[in-house]
């Protein structure tokens, strides 16, 4: 289990210039770097098992952080400092409503 104490260091890990050319492999829309309270919430629903991914997959393992799509629907998960960007692995975002 990780640690729910993130620091804002911990979701920053993306190199500046990557992000800068990342965008959604479906829409192109941009992504951004999700905040850590999002973060907290999205580790929260994998505990519970309550999260699933665009592919319809539970979420079993917990984020170090998240590229959120410009519309705010998705987020795509970044775990060991690498972000990963297939549609399928996207996690819908309406899910913590």
């Amino acid at each position: 289990m990780r640690n729910l104490d993130l620091e804002w260091g911990d979701v920053m890990n993306v190199d500046k210039d990557l992000l800068a050319i990342l965008c959604c492999p479906e829409t192109k829309q941009p992504v951004s770097l999700a905040g850590t309270e999002l973060v907290v919430k999205l580790n929260e629903a994998v505990r519970k098992g309550s999260l699933r991914n665009i592919g319809n997959q539970p979420v079993t393992e917990e984020l170090d952080g998240g590229l959120v799509r410009s519309d705010s629907k998705l987020v795509y998960p970044i775990r060991e400092n690498i972000p990963v960007m297939l549609i399928e692995e996207g996690i819908p975002l309406d899910q913590l409503a």
